[in-house]
């Protein structure tokens, strides 16, 4: 409920701060006292359109913050939810308006759109006027008042349940019809490019594998180079070449004929042969382990030729269907699995097809019982809210909810027929729409008839009605009266009123005054106590001369209601 309004230099309201608490709250005042600015000022916090002659002379800006506190589980602390707005037991809406009337807008003065804001306010609060209704003329919130009246919570729920399960079985069902279409389209091209690539063969981590083959391949050709080069210093193909092995034969052969000086003496060659015959050994081993080395390591050219074609075709088509090499295996998979699509394709297609029929007929069902319940709890509303129309000046009006069968293509989780709450006030004039009614008066009282019937499904907990008793007196004022208390009993109830009965039933009473102060006219706003509030009702009564016999009327008027 509305706990809190303040409001700062709007029009003739300099500052303002006013409690409210629950139950009916009446606001009372002479005609241009400024009653009015109170609504707009409420109004501009719930999102409503803002103007810069709002402001009031003298200000640079015009701000109202409306502070509530939403029942556990209400659809507001949902909606601020969704926009990662925090808050728990107190909500504030709050509203800027610069003199160039440009706005600002905060919700727990966090910064937000006027949608959001506009949008909280909807849900926290409810304003009937001989202008406005804002909520019971939306269609939607008619049909959400006729469930909450009269329909059990788990048909409309089971209708929701009905309408998702057939729109994810019209999904299926359309899928795969687009599937079958694109794949009989592509039907050439994908037999095409199956043979091709069911040729290439592709298989899983075959690029990484044949990677790893060829740098091996790589590495073991530069070995057998070297080793080649090595084995071509010791033992030169070439005949005209010279290696070590053929250089020491060479040096052992030039040192033989080295004589001794004497035929007792040693041989002065020795040393050197013998060393030359071990170099000799050397080298010829040396050649022997190259030779095994060379056979051991040995490269395969064409092994490598194979493995850096087999990788190229294998890039080539990856590039080609724009898809990395290890995509290929699934996706050769995907393009098999597409034209057995197009053998079997008719037969699923028909398998979706009847399950969205099925879907359908089960919605079909769900709703059929749901616009059951409606059109028995339509019947109950009518009888309902005609009981409160005479006691309202309204004896001659009928109130109407119309039912209307929607066509299939306008099916929704709501439902198969649209809900319209319709008024005739005159015999013989056909019932129209709300919205349509042409007397504001008879209009706001229609509108409390129908909250005091569906009150206590009403998911907003703030009713504003401004002088809903307009143009009436007497036993109908009296009657307004007791059925704006009988709202009050189960939502919060803010009334604008110049009706003495209505007033005196009030738990809490505001009066409106306009003064003069500082050379210029302000708004003022004052709580009264049971004494201020019985010469109040007095004054409604008599006018300006307040007399005994206003007093005891008012008397007799707040005695019932104390």
């Amino acid at each position: 409920m509305l706990t809190a309004l303040s409001i700062r230099d709007v029009v003739l309201i300099e500052r303002l701060d006013l409690a409210f608490g629950p139950g009916l709250t009446v606001l009372t005042g002479e005609t241009g006292a400024g009653k009015s600015i109170l609504l707009d000022s409420l109004g501009l916090a719930l999102g409503a359109r803002a103007e810069s002659g709002l402001v009031r002379e003298g200000a640079g800006q015009a701000a109202v913050s409306a502070c509530f506190a939403p029942p556990p589980g209400h659809a507001v602390l949902a909606l601020l939810a969704e926009q990662g707005l925090a808050a728990e037991d107190e909500i504030v809406l709050r509203r800027v308006v610069g003199r160039d009337g440009r706005t600002r807008a905060f919700i727990n003065d966090q910064p937000v759109g006027v949608a959001l804001l506009r949008g909280a306010g909807a849900l926290l609060v409810e304003v009937q006027g001989q202008h406005e209704q804002i909520g019971l003329a939306d269609p939607a919130t008619q049909m959400a008042l006729l469930d909450a009246f009269g329909v059990a919570p788990g048909l409309r729920e089971a209708v929701g349940a009905a309408w998702r399960g057939w729109r994810e079985a019209e999904a299926a069902r359309r899928a795969a019809g687009e599937a079958i279409a694109a794949a009989r389209r592509d039907e050439e091209w994908l037999r095409h490019q199956v043979t091709e690539l069911a040729a290439l063969a592709p298989e899983p981590q075959e690029e990484e594998r044949l990677a790893a083959e060829r740098q091996g391949l790589q590495r073991a050709e530069r070995g057998a180079e070297a080793i080649a080069a090595a084995l071509a210093e010791l033992a030169p193909r070439d005949r005209r070449g010279a290696g070590p092995g053929a250089a020491l034969r060479a040096a052992a052969r030039a040192l033989q004929r080295l004589a001794p000086p004497t035929p007792e003496a040693a041989d002065p060659a020795g040393p050197a042969l013998a060393a030359i015959e071990r170099a000799e050994e050397a080298v010829a081993e040396a050649e022997t382990a190259l030779s095994r080395l060379a056979e051991a390591a040995e490269a395969d050219p064409r092994r490598l030729e194979r493995a850096e074609e087999r990788l190229f075709a294998l890039r080539a088509a990856a590039r080609k269907h724009n898809v990395p090499v290890a995509a290929l295996p699934g996706l050769l998979e995907a393009m098999h699995n597409q034209l057995a699509a197009i053998e079997t394709g008719s037969a699923e297609l028909a398998r979706r097809e009847a399950a969205a029929a099925t879907a359908r007929a089960a919605y079909a069902v769900a709703a059929a019982a749901l616009g059951a319940a409606r059109r028995d709890a339509a019947g109950r509303l009518e009888r309902a809210v005609g009981r409160e129309l005479a006691p309202l000046r309204l004896a001659r009006a009928r109130f109407v909810v119309e039912l209307a069968e929607l066509d299939e293509g306008n099916w929704g989780p709501d439902g198969a027929e649209a809900v319209h709450f319709l008024v005739a006030t005159n015999p013989g004039q056909s019932p129209q729409p709300l919205a349509r009614v042409a007397s504001g008066g008879e209009l706001s009282r229609l509108m409390l008839a129908l909250k005091v019937v569906l009150a206590s499904g009403s998911p907003v907990p703030t009713l504003v009605f401004d002088e809903v008793d307009s143009g009436v007196g007497g036993a109908t004022a009296a009657a307004v009266g007791e059925r704006l208390a009988r709202v009050a009993a189960r939502v919060q109830v803010l009334v604008i009123t110049h009706s003495p009965q209505v007033a005196a039933r009030g738990l809490a009473h505001l009066r409106v005054a306009k003064q003069a102060a500082r050379s210029r006219a302000v708004t003022l706003v004052q709580a009264l106590d049971p004494a201020a509030r019985r010469e109040e009702i007095a004054r409604m009564l008599a006018g300006e001369r307040v007399t005994e016999a206003a007093r005891a009327a008012a008397d007799s008027l707040l005695g019932p209601a104390a």
